[in-house]
Parts: C-alpha cells; structure tokens; sequence
C-alpha cells in the first residue's frame, strides 16, 4: 500500500538578478495567503499534519506532563505604590496571568483578569503602569495574539474604564506624571498619514491628558526621524526631569535626551543630548537623590552604571559608579535608601555565564561592600524597590526545576527570604543539571546547559534549544516542556550561542551581520558536543527553536542535516532576501543586514535557508509551526521553506516527514495555557517519534 504523499505544489520559475546574484524563488505565489491555490496547498497540509500526528504514541500524555508541570503557575514582583502593590499571578487552573491589588491589610482583589474580559482566552494583557499615586492605572490589552494593543485607564478604587481606548499603541511605555492627570506615551501615526505598507512604523512621542481625546494630543517628538524608531519614555519621580530615548529598529544602539519640565512645563520640553550618534546604548534615569543614573555598554561592553548631573548630562560629564567585572554582565539595579539604614545602599544584578549574581554596593561612590545570597544557580529578573525609597528590595528567582519564586532582600540585616511562591505544587522530576563548555569552529569556548534524567550519562534522545541574536539571553528557568521531555526519558539542552548576551555586546555582535554564521558554527559544535560526551547520536538528536531560532534550526538543518534526526522550527525567519518586505522586518536590518546592500546581501544568501534547500539531501524530519495571526514573522517564510523541503528531500514521508502545523487566533507572543499545552504536546510528540523517546504512561 502506498504511502502518504505531499500536497502539490507548483515550482514557478521567478528568477531574479540581485546585485549579480541569480536568485530563484520557485514558491513565491505562497507568500499570498489569500490566494485560492495557497489555501488549497495550506489546506492540504493540515489534513497531512493531521494524519501524521496521529501516528504518534505519546502525544497524550507528554501534555498531561506539560500541563502538570504548568500547573505551578506564575507570581510576579510587586510594584508598590504607598503601602499597597500591584502584581501578576497565574493561579494552576487559570488560562492567563491575572493583575492583582493588595491592600495592607493584606486583602487581594483582581483589577485585570483577561478571561473575565474575553473568555474564549484569546485576549491578553500585553503591559500595565500605575500612576505615581496609585489612584490610575494604564493599560493594554491585545486580542487574537496580534499583539495591537489599545491603551486604557482604569480607576482603581472603582475598576471603572476612565479614558480610551486608544488604537495603535503597540509596545507603547507609558510615563506619569505626578498626580496622574496626564502621562507621556508612544503612538503610531494613522494609516492615511503614512505610505501603504508603513503602517507598522512612523512612531510619536505624544503627551496625553486623561479623560482628554487623543487627537487632542500634544506631539512631543519624533517628527522626521526615521520611520523603523522606537521611543522610550520616562519621568523623574519629583516630575522635574523627562528622559527619552529614540532607537532604530532592534539596534544595540541609541540616542537619549533629557528635558527639565520645570524650565518649559510638560508639553513643550526642550531636549539637552545625553547621547546622540554613538554606537553603544544608554538607559538614563533620575533618581530620588537627583543624580542622573545611567547604565551603558559605551566603553564596557559587558555594561557599566555610570552618574551625572542631570544639567550637564553629556558623556564628558559622566562618572562609572560601578564597573562591570571581567567576566560578567551587567544587568540592573536597585537603590535602597532608607532612614533605617546606616549609608545608602545599591544593589546590583549581573550574569555570569548567564548564571544571576547580586552584590551590594555602597550607593556614594559604589565601592562592593557584600553580595546577596542567591537561592541556587539560577536566573533573577524584576529587582526593584519601593519608588519613594526604603529598606527592602524585591526579585524574582526561576532554575531549571524552580519555577518563578519572588524574594525579598532586606537590607538592615542582609537577609533575603522568599516572599512569594508560585501558586501550585506540581511534581517536578528529579533531573541531572549541568553547564559545559564546548569549542565552537573559530576556537571560540560557548556554555551549554544540559538537563538530564539522574543516574549514568548514556546516549538518549535529545533535544538542542537555540536563539543567538539580539541580544536575547539564555538563561537558567523553569520550562514545563524541558521538564515534561526530561520527566520522559531524554535530555535537553540549551546553547549560549553568540548573538545573545551571555558574555556581553562583543558576544552579541559576534552573532550578527557578517559574523551571522558564527551563531549557526556554534549550535553545530553544540551538538557535536552532546554527540562526543555520549549524551546522544545523531540518530536521536532533534533541534528546535522559534522565530529568530526558527531561523537557527532552518539553517543548521540545511548546513549539517546528517548531524539531526528531527527538527521543530516555530515562527520562522527563512527567507532572508525577502523578510525586510513582511511583517516587522524592517526593524531587523539592523541584526542581518538588508539585502539592498550587496554586501550584505552576499551574508544572507550564503546562508538563507530557503535559498539553500538542495534536492536529493536526506533531510531531518522537521515539523513547521506557524500562527495566522503572527504580526512579526509572516507564516509565509515556513510555507515557502515547507514546500521547498517537501520537494527536496530524499527521505519517505513516513520516515521523515516535513510537517506544518497552522493555528488560528493566536500570534508570535502570549497565549493562553491550554494553547500553549497543546502545541507543547504536538511538538514534542513529533520529536519524541522521529528520536526514538517511547514516553510510557505513569
């Protein structure tokens, strides 16, 4: 009886001459999603996706596993405003996070559930910022994970809407000012005001009063400035100073300005350069003691917390407060200046080999006068304090078999104790964690962590995980699907590879432009390395990662497919000569370069996955998992690269398959936990299969 065959799909000849390049883009009718023939292609990839999956043993189970381990649920850092706090928390049966108010006397009550709002769980809440005062809070929410957020603001007290929506807020900050009468915000200019295809760009500083129409709006910046800039925004806590700072696309450089309110009023600031035209980024900010604190990667590249004079904030002014070391990276602080406290003290967070450290520094000069304990080998993120000063400060700690706790440090005694912990209690399996290091082609040592079942190092099957750009780091968490493939019987490990910024801004620029294939070198000496140490054979190795991952996995499995058996590629990146014109690609030239520059065009090219599919190769069995409402990375790179792979490999459909799994009503981003359980599920079933993982029942 034959086998299952592939969805046709037609080779068209398209064949372009690019800066002397011949480029074929055989698929190129698939970047129409509308199309009659894409639908009857993508179509037919459902029902094939759907006839494999059921070939697969362990799907069931791995997502009770996924949903268990899930069942932990989440709890955020407090944001304190006077004597109550706001904060995030996941209860095990919910579907998304909720946002909570605690009174003093210790009584909760919800102020944002995104169920209660929407319950077929497709909402979710994408950011939140209380006034100075705690009496408004902003917010937004998105629907359909398209991740087009509209902009409200709550009265507390009452829960009632008191101003918006307001439409095309998309990763807007907000920024108070004292008294909550008004805030500053970033808002994209309306479609009609900006040429067809643009409509994702050309963001404004605006000023806004509450309860006031947004045309009503004063603009405040970004008038001729390039069209891919993202602003931020920030407010002192007296309301004198306005700090703002412009960056292009998604570059590890910026520009900042700051403004004295109290000289012009809040709508017409007039911006003194903190830092304009400097390839290194800065993030100022006015502190209670009116000093300008600013933490920078210029001349540090593993960063550095650096003063000034908020009258004269120009780098000829500036002063390192604390230094990073030799081999860690810096990565916030809080300052702790409470009556109770004999000096002033500074905290101070830093990854060292993506490993969270905090020391503790004596906030004058920020000479290191202790560290603070921390509950294992972990990750920290969240550390803050109270805004109007004091003793204690708050971060939240996660490992790879912790899920996310919140502790308090306080700093009369040095102690630090757990404040909050995750809502549930899931049985988490008992594994083997380890961090080594590897040689990748140039030489160059990278870290891995590698999580095991207990017992003897024997080769199983494996799963390597990836991102390596944008500055985006891997650190130590707790993920339900590590534990869940682990819980299973195999091994999964996590690469530190270049483009992140596990070892600073030279590790990330290492990864990126020209240097891209460095990043891709060392994934495959990754996996080399689990093959080497007899921790699995590349008869049982899979490979997965997402979006700027998906592109990892799509170029590793076309440069080394005998090194992997499968392979899960999520909201991929592939078509690396093309991806400027979709989605948010523009913002991204900064990263990979753009192929209107023959340069670095000849970058892309040499390895654009879709442009590197050879026939007759004997490619991984490779599952493509894609969202209809993805706003960042247009599905259609997988459509193309799927079709491509289908028609490519050598392999029979039965024993390596090229997949691709759609889902509707979901984007690149948040989702709900029963989404997030079944595509978990999917994609390890998939890779449990085609690695030989028999996942028996408990």
């Amino acid at each position: 009886m034959p086998g299952p065959r592939y969805p046709a799909a037609e080779r068209v000849h398209c064949r372009e001459d690019l800066h002397g390049h011949v480029v074929d883009d055989p698929y190129r009718w698939l970047e129409d999603p509308r199309s009659p023939q894409t639908k009857e292609w993508s179509d037919a990839q459902d029902a094939l996706f759907a006839a494999e999956s059921e070939r697969w043993s362990g799907r069931e189970e791995l997502g009770r596993r996924v949903q268990a381990l899930l069942g932990a649920g989440t709890v955020g850092v407090p944001v304190w405003r006077g004597g109550r706090y706001l904060f995030m928390r996941r209860a095990p049966e919910q579907e998304h996070g909720v946002l909570y108010l605690a009174e003093p006397d210790g009584v909760e009550r919800p102020l944002i559930d995104p169920v209660a709002l929407d319950p077929t769980g497709g909402t979710t809440l994408d950011s939140w910022r209380p006034d100075h005062e705690g009496r408004l809070l902003a917010y937004q929410v998105s629907e359909g994970g398209d991740e087009e957020s509209l902009l409200r603001v709550m009265d507390v007290a009452t829960g009632e809407v008191v101003d918006g929506p307001i439409d095309r807020c998309r990763y807007s900050p907000v920024a108070w000012l004292p008294g909550g009468e008004a805030f500053y915000y970033v808002r994209r200019l309306a479609p009609g005001a900006v040429p067809e295809g643009e409509e994702q760009y050309h963001r404004r500083v605006y000023l806004h009063r509450v309860g006031t129409s947004p045309d009503e709006d004063v603009l405040v910046f970004g008038e001729g400035r390039d069209k891919t800039e993202y602003y931020g925004v920030g407010v002192s806590r007296d309301g004198r100073w306005l700090v703002l700072t412009a960056t292009k696309g998604t570059s590890s450089r910026n520009d900042a300005w700051i403004a004295d309110l109290a000289e012009t009023g809040p709508g017409r600031p007039r911006f003194r350069v903190v830092q304009e035209g400097v390839d290194a980024e800065v993030a100022p900010h006015v502190g209670r003691d009116g000093r300008l604190y600013l933490v920078t990667d210029r001349d540090a590249p593993r960063g550095r917390l650096c003063v000034a004079d908020p009258r004269t904030p120009g780098y000829e002014h500036w002063t390192t407060l604390v230094a990073a070391g030799p081999d860690a990276v810096f990565g916030g602080y809080a300052v702790l200046d409470g009556p109770e406290l004999a000096e002033p003290r500074l905290l101070v967070s830093w990854r060292r080999h993506a490993v969270s450290e905090v020391s503790v520094h004596a906030l004058a000069d920020g000479r290191r006068t202790g560290a603070v304990e921390m509950p294992g080998i972990g990750s920290i993120g969240g550390l803050s304090a109270r805004p109007e000063g004091g003793h204690e400060a708050w971060f939240r700690y996660s490992d790879s078999t912790t899920p996310g706790a919140v502790y308090r440090f306080d700093a009369r005694t040095g102690e630090v104790a757990l404040w909050a912990s995750a809502p549930g209690a899931p049985e988490v399996p008992e594994v083997r964690t380890e961090q080594v290091t590897f040689t990748s082609r140039d030489g160059t040592p990278v870290r891995m962590l590698v999580v095991s079942p207990p017992g003897e190092v024997r080769p199983r099957p494996a799963i390597l995980y990836g991102y390596g750009g944008f500055s985006i780091s891997m650190t130590p968490d707790y993920s339900a699907t590590a534990l869940a493939w682990v819980r299973s019987g195999g091994v999964y490990a996590v690469a530190n590879l270049r483009g992140g910024l596990e070892e600073g801004e030279e590790w990330h620029r290492g990864g990126m432009l020209g240097d891209k294939q460095n990043v891709f070198d060392d994934c495959v000496a990754a996996a080399e390395h689990l093959v080497a140490t007899g921790r699995t054979t590349p008869g049982r190795l899979a490979v997965m990662g997402g979006s700027n991952g998906g592109l990892l996995v799509g170029a590793v499995i076309t440069q080394r497919p005998d090194l992997f058996a499968a392979a899960v590629c999520s909201a991929p990146l592939l078509d690396m000569v093309r991806y400027e014109r979709f989605g948010l690609g523009e913002l991204w030239n900064v990263e990979y370069g753009s192929a209107e520059d023959p340069e670095a065009l000849g970058w892309l090219l040499a390895y654009s996955p879709y442009h590197n599919v050879r026939e007759g190769v004997r490619y991984p069995a490779t599952l493509f998992t894609v969202f209809d409402n993805d706003t960042r990375v247009d599905p259609l790179h997988a459509r193309k690269m799927c079709a491509a792979m289908q028609h490519a490999t050598s392999a029979p459909v039965r024993e390596r398959p090229v997949l691709l799994r759609r889902e509707a009503e979901v984007g690149h981003s948040a989702r709900s936990v029963s989404r997030t359980v079944r595509l978990s599920a999917d994609q390890l079933a998939f890779l449990a299969h085609h690695t030989g993982l028999e996942v028996a029942k408990d």
